[in-house]
């Protein structure tokens, strides 16, 4: 493997282990797609550096298990909005 691309895979887990951010915020912030980010972060990394990966797991995975609330956040912000301009 490349040595950049080893170093954009460490940087993109760091990032994810130091702000806690969803794979869908760091590809936007590393100007990727979130599949990209996603194969990097959960097949790649595991190659790469083992701890760091297993760190990026336990906040991926904690991601995951609250999905379903922020996204019934984001629906009764939504309709808050809508409510409010009429």
């Amino acid at each position: 493997m490349n040595k950049d691309l080893s170093q954009i895979i460490c940087s993109m887990a760091g990032h994810i282990c130091q702000t806690h951010d969803t794979i869908r915020q760091t590809a936007k912030v590393y100007g990727l797609s979130k599949s990209t980010v996603h194969t990097y972060v959960s097949v790649k990394l595991k190659y790469i550096d083992i701890d760091l990966y297993n760190q990026t797991k336990k906040v991926l995975d904690e991601n995951f298990s609250v999905k379903h609330i922020r996204g019934g956040e984001a629906t009764r912000r939504k309709y808050a909005e809508v409510e409010e301009m009429q």
